[in-house]
């Protein structure tokens, strides 16, 4: 469940990015289904695991006394939902997914076009230039910091139904994180092939156990309602809003690999992937866990993603 595409995405600028972009077609002359389904496990990865702390850590900000209510869970359910639609639905599926270079999507790849790297000192080009280079500087921290997070919450759960187990959470995390940079070097056709099932079959789970969550409190459903996280935020006050947007940005994180992979898989299978497969899974589990949340406030301390 790690970013593999995400940075090498991001490494086309010149020449080199022709000599990319041609092997980068050649993968895309597959079905888009199949090549949907590589998606899954290579662009999804991070989005996908997000339920196993998203919601947690924004009922639990909304919640400053400690114990959780109604309003901050539906607020919070809310406010993850309206994200996955405004910032990954809208913006990244619908209009950044448009602006290639040569099929090539990424900062990078988009300072190329400007010929960034032959700007005048002091310039607007040579401003864009720094602009892409922090940007970039933000991609390699997201690769670093938000797969392990995913594994550690993982790992994490082995202590709810084995608490003995609790020592080895660490040394477990570091085992699996070593062990998928170590095969991410076989490139993102092999990746993809090992967790794109692993990962719709992860998806499929996570929607099922969402029904569940929503058939025991159907009042769930009035998240869907985009004043419920207005109004919530409004009456919350600064900081605790703020702490909200904040923990709910963890739904959203991994979004951006859906343009910074688009040389890998094309944009028609990632928004397949996404509006087929993982954005109703995704719904449906953070409404489930809402429902279990508004059933039994104290299920917070073992809440994962079910």
């Amino acid at each position: 469940m790690i970013r593999c595409g995400v940075i090498s995405g991001e490494h086309f600028t010149g020449d080199a990015m022709a000599g990319n972009a041609a092997v980068s077609s050649a993968t895309m002359h597959r079905p888009p289904t199949v090549a949907a389904l590589g998606a899954l496990g290579v662009v999804y990865g991070d989005i996908g695991t997000s339920p196993l702390y998203a919601l947690k850590e924004a009922a639990k900000a909304g919640s400053p006394t400690g114990v959780v209510t109604p309003e901050s869970v539906l607020g919070g359910v809310s406010v993850i939902f309206w994200a996955l639609i405004v910032i990954v639905s809208v913006k990244y599926a619908i209009l950044i997914l448009r602006a290639d270079n040569r099929g090539e999507g990424g900062i990078v790849a988009m300072l190329a076009l400007l010929h960034a790297r032959e700007a005048p000192p002091r310039s607007g080009r040579a401003f864009l230039l720094t602009l892409g280079l922090i940007g970039a500087a933000l991609l390699y921290g997201d690769g670093a910091i938000t797969p392990a997070i995913s594994v550690l919450a993982a790992v994490e759960g082995l202590k709810v139904d084995a608490p003995v187990l609790g020592p080895l959470v660490i040394p477990i995390t570091v085992g699996v994180l070593i062990a998928l940079f170590l095969v991410q070097r076989r490139g993102t056709e092999f990746i993809g092939g090992i967790f794109g099932p692993v990962m719709l079959l992860w998806f499929i789970a996570i929607g099922l156990l969402g029904i569940g969550g929503i058939f025991k409190s159907p009042e769930i459903l009035a998240a869907l309602n985009p004043f419920c996280a207005l109004g919530f935020l409004r009456h919350a006050g600064v900081a605790i809003g703020f702490a909200v947007l904040g923990a709910a940005f963890l739904a959203v994180t991994g979004g951006e690999a859906m343009y910074a992979d688009m040389g890998h898989f094309g944009r028609t299978p990632i928004r397949l992937a996404w509006f087929m497969i993982v954005l109703p899974c995704l719904v449906l589990n953070y409404f489930g866990q809402g429902g279990l949340l508004l059933a039994s406030p104290g299920a917070i301390q073992t809440l994962s993603i079910n």
